[in-house]
């Protein structure tokens, strides 16, 4: 791709520190009096590559944007387009209260905040090369408020979907605990009752035992003893 050429004539001293295939990162520069301001809108999901906005501020002062008149404009509306991403995400930030709800916007956020950051780095960097402008300290001054904006925001949003991973892990912690105890009750009923159902297995089998003409005691003494053996195996399986 090649870097689009605008209606103006730059300095070739500006010419010679642009890339042929774009403007290249957000950033300012200052030659023969002429002033290349070079910004970006703010970042599309569906889009990969960058919108750019190049402003240029002639030695009079006059400032230009991608080739045409109405560079303070421009500026103003690539803030107010900030501004208007900025309230957005905020309301979606507001609504939202899961985990899934809240990756996406950490998702959208993110690269928004990063260019804004960026955005305020350039127009700093544009003050201090022209310190007699006071147009550049009124949006150097809202630069600087926006990209504090996303930041406090991202910051909110990472936190309050950590707390919810980490609300979520506990959750799961508890159920997988309550889990754990309800099977570790069954596996005690179940070695209390095993013995008992291996002694009534045995002893309903058709074979002759010499058990069946017997006094009702010993029915009793089987069960006592098929009871004693439940518990020791309980013992050993609570001790294990």
């Amino acid at each position: 791709m090649k870097r689009r050429n605008f209606n103006w004539t730059l300095p070739p001293e500006i010419e010679a520190r642009l890339g042929e295939s774009s403007y290249g990162r957000q950033r300012a520069m200052l030659e023969a009096g002429h002033l290349l301001v070079i910004l970006h809108a703010p970042p599309a999901q569906e889009r990969t590559e960058r919108e750019e906005l190049v402003l240029l501020r002639n030695p009079d002062g006059r400032w230009l944007a991608n080739g045409f008149e109405g560079g303070e404009v421009r500026l103003r509306k690539l803030l107010g387009d900030y501004r208007s991403r900025l309230e957005s995400l905020e309301e979606d930030y507001a609504k939202a209260s899961t985990a899934d709800q809240l990756f996406p916007l950490i998702e959208a956020l993110a690269p928004t905040q990063r260019s804004c950051s960026q955005m305020a780095d350039a127009l700093q960097s544009a003050r201090d090369l022209v310190k007699e402008d006071r147009f550049l300290i009124s949006v150097r001054d809202e630069g600087y408020e926006l990209a504090r904006g996303f930041e406090l925001l991202l910051g909110d949003a990472r936190l309050k979907f950590d707390y919810q991973m980490a609300r979520s892990s506990e959750l799961n912690g508890i159920q997988a605990g309550r889990m754990a105890q309800a099977q570790h009750r069954l596996n005690v009923l179940a070695a209390v009752g095993f013995p008992l159902l291996a002694v009534a297995s045995l002893l309903g089998m058709n074979v002759r035992h010499g058990l069946e003409d017997r006094q009702p005691w010993v029915f009793l003494a089987v069960l006592a003893l098929g009871a004693a053996l439940g518990f020791a195996v309980r013992s050993w399986v609570v001790r294990r």
